[in-house]
């Protein structure tokens, strides 16, 4: 089982503020923030639910790998106003909010959005129902 996940960031203030909007929506808020003493790194930033930090990024800009993260919500409402948020805060469509049966199963609803470091970011809900 995965605990958390860490992502590095270019730009840690914009990526912040960027995520504070774009996850908003899943009910996540930005829950842990502090200084790194690392040779590569300055800052890190949490951000979850109930108060337990999952989602982090690190401000590394030596090498920025692109990567895809997939959230689970329990309605499609969600999976829309994600999706809207982050167009809202800079991110990129990277697929508009659907249903992708013909990529993954009947009852699977997602959108896509390249955050502003360009890692592609996915809500999915498992509803039909909208």
């Amino acid at each position: 089982m995965i605990d958390h996940v860490a992502i590095n960031v270019s730009n840690f203030e914009h990526s912040k503020n960027f995520y504070k909007v774009a996850l908003a929506p899943l009910g996540y808020k930005l829950c842990k923030e502090y200084d790194i003493t690392s040779p590569v790194s300055k800052y890190a930033a949490g951000f979850g639910t109930d108060g337990k930090a999952d989602f982090w990024i690190v401000d590394e800009q030596v090498n920025i790998p692109r990567i895809h993260v997939a959230f689970t919500t329990e309605s499609c409402e969600q999976v829309n106003t994600f999706h809207t948020a982050s167009l809202t805060v800079g991110g990129t469509d990277n697929g508009a909010p659907s249903l992708r049966s013909h990529y993954y199963h009947s009852k699977y609803y997602g959108a896509f959005v390249l955050d502003p470091d360009g890692h592609n970011i996915e809500v999915v809900c498992y509803a039909l129902s909208s």
